[in-house]
Order: structure tokens, then C-alpha cells, then sequence
């Protein structure tokens, strides 16, 4: 029987109040952390109080954002609420919840480190083999978050930090990008990659076909 789930987060960011909107509203915003989309577009908005609340629908699922300026940063008040389909069990919500965490973390990340640049972003999946996540974790050689990662991604060098670490969640942070490694085996996908680029030089193709070739070789049994 479909039923409903309700998932809270709240995070201090460091930024003003309407950066902070900027980021959660626009697609430019949108692009530096979760994904490109534009909100007016691809949703019903339901509240658009800027910079203090956005609310907004799409399907069954809401999405709001509770904004409020406190001693220099900014406190956002998250709630992604819906109804879950007899296709979907409570390892769906379990992960969606996790999802959360990870993404307003970049959130957090990309205020702090990226706010006001254009973003590029391109993903790509793995080979659909449960192999696969362990070797990506073997490949990036960390144990924890501030280890540094040196990545060669046809021809560009990624070299930074781990960021995010969890068991489902690896995020690297370069001095132009941040780099999301998404385990999704839970809900029956193959691992992906999300890349949010804020350099010259790219385009989100070119990205995704890299990652995609990283990701195959990566999957090979004689990838070393």
C-alpha cells in the first residue's frame, strides 16, 4: 500500500541568506551542487518568498526550503515529503535520506568554496556489476575524510581532498570541481558519478564520456 515518508534536515552554511536562495533557486545554483534544473520550470512553486522560504511540488513529492540569517551565516531548514508507491520500499527512503545528507553537504561545500562561479555538471553510471564499488573505493586509495586523491581522467588531472565519506557516498573536492560517487545497488542502479566543474575549458560531453571510460576500466578484474 503506497504510504507517506517525510525526510528533515537542517545544516548551518556559511553564506548569506540570499546566497544561500541563490543556490536552492536558480539553475545556475542548482547546477554547483545537486543537478541542472530550473525549479519555475520543472516544478509547481507553491511559496517563493525570497531569500526566507521556497516551496515547491513535483508529482507527489515536496520540496521546502526554510531560510533564516543567524551571526554571519545562514541556517536552511530542509523537508522532502511524498508518497511512496507500492514500487518503492523503505530502503528507497533510507537512501533518499541518505542522498539528502550528501547533497546538502555539497551544498554547504559549494557556498564555501565555489559560490557566485558557473557550473558545469555531467554525470555518468558504471557498468551495472556489483563488483564495481569496491573497486572504485580500491581505485580512489582512501580511508577518510582530508585524504588527498590524485585522479587521471583522460588527459585532465583531478587532484584533491575526500571530502564526504560514507559507505554509500565518496566526495572529492579539486580546486575547480566537486566529484560525487554515488553507490546505488540498494534501489537496483549501477553506481554513478556527478561532476560539478567551475572552470574554463569544458563541456559536459566531454566529461561524461572521460567518466564513463574511467569507470569501465575501473570495472575491469585486471584493473590494477
Amino acid at each position: 500500500m503506497p504510504r507517506e515518508f517525510e525526510i528533515r534536515r537542517e545544516v548551518a552554511l556559511p553564506a548569506t541568506p540570499e546566497q544561500v536562495w541563490a543556490a536552492i533557486s536558480t539553475p545556475d545554483g542548482l547546477a554547483g551542487w545537486f543537478m541542472p534544473m530550473d525549479v519555475r520550470r520543472d516544478a509547481t512553486v507553491e511559496v517563493d518568498r525570497a531569500p526566507e522560504r521556497l516551496k515547491c511540488r513535483a508529482g507527489t513529492d515536496a520540496f521546502e526550503y526554510v531560510i533564516e540569517g543567524r551571526d554571519g551565516t545562514t541556517v536552511l531548514r530542509f523537508v522532502h515529503s511524498g508518497v511512496l508507491g507500492d514500487d518503492w520500499d523503505d530502503e528507497f527512503e533510507g537512501m533518499t535520506a541518505l542522498g539528502w545528507s550528501m547533497y546538502l553537504h555539497s551544498l554547504g561545500q559549494y557556498l564555501r568554496h565555489f559560490a557566485g562561479r558557473p557550473a558545469l555538471y555531467a554525470d555518468a553510471d558504471a557498468p551495472a556489476d556489483p563488483a564495481v564499488w569496491p573497486r572504485i573505493r580500491a581505485a580512489l586509495d582512501v580511508a577518510a575524510v582530508g585524504d588527498p586523491v590524485h585522479l587521471e581522467l583522460d588527459g585532465r588531472v583531478l587532484d584533491g581532498e575526500i571530502d564526504y565519506l560514507t559507505d554509500r557516498y565518496v566526495g572529492l573536492r579539486t580546486g575547480d570541481a566537486l566529484v560525487r560517487f554515488h553507490e546505488r545497488s540498494a534501489i537496483g542502479l549501477p553506481v554513478a558519478v556527478g561532476h560539478h566543474h567551475f572552470g574554463p575549458g569544458e563541456t559536459a560531453g566531454a566529461l561524461t564520456e572521460a567518466w564513463r571510460d574511467w569507470l569501465a576500466a575501473v570495472a575491469r578484474e585486471d584493473h590494477p
